[in-house]
């Protein structure tokens, strides 16, 4: 997780000697002392995510038969229903074909049977033939009706295998990598679906947040109603120009990690973000009261940080901090060691040593005895000397 803040000064750490050099007479034991005070911060927390598109569609083939064609490339847009392959048709258009010969043949045999039936009818209200032979004619049409039936299924489900040689795209999308070329046997049990299209319109980016950070967010509801808008940064160094929404955290825990999955739904309008993709997600907080530091006040040994904090004695203590990760190349944001109302030494620091007692002084005093040193100094300059 990396961290970074924008700063809002309440009450400004200013140093008016900053972009000067903190050259002090050898000896002068006067140093700037500067009083911690509340400071606004935006901090912006960063997560690795990886990026999907709202659905990532199978094509895969519904009937078996030789590819006789691929109609679209690797990486084109398509639209719902747009061809994507063809399968050799030549079977399930024979299919068809006797499929449509049964049912004409079924429907022939049909309304012979209706008319065999309203002649039976007939000669059975004249009393020349039994209630057997009408009931047995009438028995008969059921029969071939059924057939008809039978006959329409079988057709209707030619027709669909016919039309199944035709692969279409099931959604808007862009086509990704074609596993299957033109010759290729298809068929429904492939391992491998022929290509995949992804509906890019919107995007679902992934990112994982530790358990505590969630609770302290007040618990999965909690969360989504409160979470900002969060931004997108590319692989390639860019913050993506949509801003994204919280949409969905995960209601279990990974238990090897301990965190939630949460998403965040961006609009890809431009298409520039693909399913696959990898960023960080940066999610803005705002600090009201942050204990910042200018980094001129601290010294680093290896990975641990120290100011010098002055006492009522006026004697200066080594005292470790803990600070943010990131920073702005001026300040650090403080966790642990020092607190609001406290003094810290910011100027020669390198000078000193735990337990020494100095002289405070502010800034504008620091100031103040530089311009004077340099007035004297002119003073001294012999005539027509630069």
């Amino acid at each position: 997780m990396k961290i970074k803040f924008a700063i809002f000064a309440l009450t400004g750490l200013t140093l008016a000697s900053c972009g000067k050099k903190q050259g002090m007479p050898t000896g002068d034991n006067k140093h700037v002392v500067e009083t911690l005070t509340a400071q606004q911060a935006e901090i912006t927390t960063s997560y690795p995510a990886t990026i999907r598109s709202r659905q990532d569609v199978n094509v895969v083939a519904k009937v078996s038969g030789h590819i006789m064609k691929v109609c679209v490339n690797e990486g084109q847009e398509v639209k719902a229903g747009q061809a994507l392959f063809l399968i050799d048709p030549t079977l399930y258009k024979a299919a068809t074909e006797a499929a449509e010969a049964g049912v004409k043949m079924a429907e022939a045999s049909v309304e012979t049977q209706r008319l065999n039936v309203e002649n039976k009818e007939m000669l059975h209200a004249k009393g020349i033939i039994s209630d057997f032979d009408l009931r047995a004619a009438k028995n008969q049409l059921a029969t071939l009706e059924a057939q008809l039936a039978s006959a329409k299924a079988q057709l209707t489900n030619a027709k669909d295998q016919l039309e199944f040689c035709t692969i279409t795209s099931p959604t808007d999308g862009v086509v990704g990598q074609i596993n299957f070329r033109q010759g290729t046997l298809a068929s429904p049990s492939l391992p491998k679906p022929l290509t995949v299209v992804s509906d890019l319109r919107e995007m679902y980016v992934y990112f994982s947040m530790a358990e505590k950070q969630v609770l302290n967010l007040g618990g999965q509801k909690a969360a989504l109603a409160s979470f900002p808008e969060v931004a997108l940064r590319m692989s390639n160094g860019k913050t993506y120009s949509e801003t994204g929404k919280v949409a969905a955290i995960s209601g279990v825990i990974d238990a090897n990690t301990g965190s939630l999955q949460v998403r965040a739904d961006f609009k890809n309008p431009e298409r520039l973000l693909r399913s696959g993709g990898t960023g960080i997600i940066e999610v803005p907080t705002r600090e009201e009261a942050a204990v910042m530091v200018p980094q001129i006040a601290v010294i680093s040994v290896q990975e641990k940080k120290f100011v010098y904090t002055l006492g009522e004695d006026n004697k200066v203590k080594y005292t470790e901090i803990k600070v943010l990760s990131q920073n702005d190349g001026q300040n650090y944001i403080v966790t642990e060691g020092v607190k609001l109302g406290d003094r810290i030494v910011v100027e020669g620091v390198t000078r000193l040593k735990d337990g020494m007692e100095i002289t405070p002084i502010t800034a504008e005093e620091r100031k103040a005895i530089e311009e004077k040193s340099q007035q004297h100094m002119a003073e001294k300059k012999l005539p027509g000397q630069e």
